[in-house]
């Protein structure tokens, strides 16, 4: 069975199978226009671009030129203001899921798959194709650090009793 990415927070949009396997076509589609080769495309950023009013999902090269483009239906009028918070961890994990193909393309590295909104302003960096680096997102790394620090600290002077 596939597994669904769903943000779990009160009022959080609904990720369906749908909308899942719209934005994994959406990748394959991406993938697709970049096969893997010896001589590879000069490129440093993958744009993908989502418009809550539309629900369109666009990729762009450096040039502005379109990669390809889908509607994601399940957005479309999405009036969410958080929107974009429910949307990376959903692209982040599905670009993980295919990690594979998306970090072999026929691609010079290191390259990215950067997250814009309407106006083109960055959102997020989505992922980061590259063979020595990862990206981790700083919130899941951080998440109830100062509760474990404080937790160590007491266990700590509580052992100096």
């Amino acid at each position: 069975m596939q597994k669904i990415y769903v943000c779990k927070k009160k009022g959080a949009m609904e990720i369906t199978e749908q909308i899942n396997q719209q934005v994994e076509r959406f990748i394959s589609k991406v993938v697709d226009k970049f096969p893997a080769r010896d001589d590879v495309a000069v490129m440093t950023d993958i744009h993908v671009r989502v418009s809550q009013e539309s629900g369109e999902m666009q990729a762009f090269n450096d040039d502005d030129e379109e990669i390809t483009r889908c509607v994601i239906e399940g957005w479309i009028d999405n009036k969410d203001e958080n929107f974009f918070d429910e949307v990376v961890p959903l692209l982040r994990g599905l670009l993980d899921k295919h990690a594979a193909a998306v970090d072999n393309m026929g691609i010079m590295k290191p390259y990215s798959f950067v997250l814009e909104d309407d106006d083109r302003e960055s959102v997020a960096e989505l992922r980061l194709c590259d063979d020595d680096t990862v990206i981790i997102d700083s919130g899941e790394l951080m998440a109830n650090l100062e509760e474990d620090l404080d937790a160590f600290l007491k266990d700590l002077l509580d052992d100096r009793k």
